[in-house]
């Protein structure tokens, strides 16, 4: 089928000329920068406050959060791949979103009229949040690599992840400015809010799916109108029988390893520093806006062209390179301003070329990989980094902040070749073909 392309809109040259988005592709761009912005803004809303309520269960005992955490993702998997079994996804996906904002409304009612400072109450929010947040992130990029092609997502997923990115600006912009006026447990309530949207335009990019494979344009040719059949377990057999799927795996745990170092350091320094639940949680989030505020002008303008000109090879080889060099740095120098502008600087180059060059990798396997074999490595595989990093952590913090910088150093060492060899079998793969969850085609 020969598509008619239509003279250019003024907003359809603006965005060919920042990050090479053709006009056929505004609207869906649109919808998905929107689609992640509202749902990165409502998890950056309710995050400091989470991380201030594991404050409130004490950083000494974090590593019992992240158990608590890494056994909910691996109930909470076989539970999410059956009802995408089961559900059509066109239904399924945008009920991910609205389930979300009805438990924060849950928890809303438990610290309003229960005690603020309930230890176990607090445990299981952070739990909670700890489990949904990596599930929600990964149904996002799960679609967009369901959505755009390999080609697109080499072009498109800087300028799609800006969306979060600007989320993440007005979340933790709301978060320090509102949490003093109208206090942590209203904040709840807005992010809940913001999930309902955000599941709303699930349902319009699914729609907008469908009108760009019906004009012929250049997508994903999966369809969103079937169940994936199967059973709960399928997303850990996928893994199991994939070389390639293993391989992320690996570099997904090593790269956790990284930040969960990294997140308790930074807890550790921030507790002594700050007494007050809500002086901890405006230091959270004063971090995350700094980040972000940095992140999407590198989105906007220059990840696309930066993967397109030196490949995906280099998006996944930048963080490992930099936290070499950055836990050296907190070797000989501890302390707080240091560590948060290393944390700073790693989440930038997560946020702006890391992340979405990852993200990539999903757009040459199958769908049923794609929807369930990613949810298990985004949750249980992240979540099993973080407890199994959280308990080494718990025995090198005897030797304060420089022996775990050490670890760091030993870790982000491992990490480069891992994910140097995950590149190359990236790239490797031909055109049109997929890799999918068994052996065979992954060789």
């Amino acid at each position: 089928m020969t598509r008619t392309t239509p003279p250019a809109s003024l907003l359809a040259r603006v965005f060919k000329s920042a990050a090479v988005i053709e006009p056929f592709e505004v609207k869906a761009v649109i919808l998905s920068m929107l689609y992640f912005f509202f749902l990165f803004g409502s998890y950056s809303v309710i995050k400091p406050v989470r991380d201030a309520m594991g404050t409130v269960y004490g950083i000494e005992r974090i590593q019992e959060l992240f158990t608590g955490t890494f056994i909910a993702s691996f109930l909470f998997a076989p539970l999410y791949s059956g009802l995408a079994s089961r559900i059509k996804l066109s239904t399924f996906l945008p009920w991910v979103y609205g389930c979300v904002a009805a438990s924060i409304v849950v928890f809303y009612a438990l610290f309003a009229f229960g005690e603020a400072q309930d230890r176990w109450v607090a445990a299981a929010f952070y739990i909670w949040v700890s489990t949904f947040n990596m599930l929600i992130l990964s149904v996002f990029w799960t679609f967009m690599a369901d959505l755009f092609s390999r080609t697109q997502a080499k072009r498109l997923f800087g300028f799609v992840a800006a969306g979060g990115t600007l989320g993440g600006i007005a979340g933790p912009a709301i978060a320090t400015f509102l949490v003093k006026l109208v206090g942590t447990n209203n904040l709840m309530l807005i992010a809940a809010v913001g999930f309902i949207v955000t599941a709303i335009l699930v349902s319009m990019l699914a729609h907008e799916k469908q009108n760009l494979q019906a004009a012929g344009s250049e997508v994903q040719p999966t369809t969103l109108n079937h169940r994936l059949g199967g059973n709960p377990f399928d997303g850990f057999v996928l893994l199991l029988r994939s070389p390639y799927l293993l391989l992320f795996a690996l570099f997904l745990l090593l790269m956790t390893w990284i930040s969960t170092i990294m997140y308790i350091q930074l807890g550790d320094l921030i507790t002594k520093a700050f007494s007050s639940r809500e002086a901890r949680t405006q230091a959270y989030a004063s971090i995350d806006l700094v980040v972000n505020s940095c992140a999407v002008l590198i989105q906007l303008f220059g990840t696309g062209r930066i993967i397109s000109r030196f490949g995906v090879n280099t998006g996944l080889l930048l963080n490992p390179l930099i936290m070499v060099v950055a836990f050296i740095a907190i070797v000989f120098s501890p302390v707080l301003l240091v560590l948060g502008g290393i944390q700073i600087i790693r989440r930038v180059a997560e946020y702006a070329v890391a992340k979405p060059t990852r993200e990539m990798l999903f757009t040459v396997v199958d769908q049923a990989s794609k929807y369930k074999a990613k949810n298990v490595i985004d949750t249980v595989i992240y979540r099993f980094g973080d407890v199994s990093s959280a308990w080494l952590s718990s025995f090198i913090l005897p030797f304060g902040v420089t022996g775990l910088a050490i670890f760091g150093v030993i870790v982000s060492a491992a990490w480069f070749p891992i994910a140097y060899l995950l590149g190359k079998r990236y790239e490797s793969v031909r055109s049109g073909e997929q890799v999918s969850g068994t052996a065979s085609a992954a060789k």
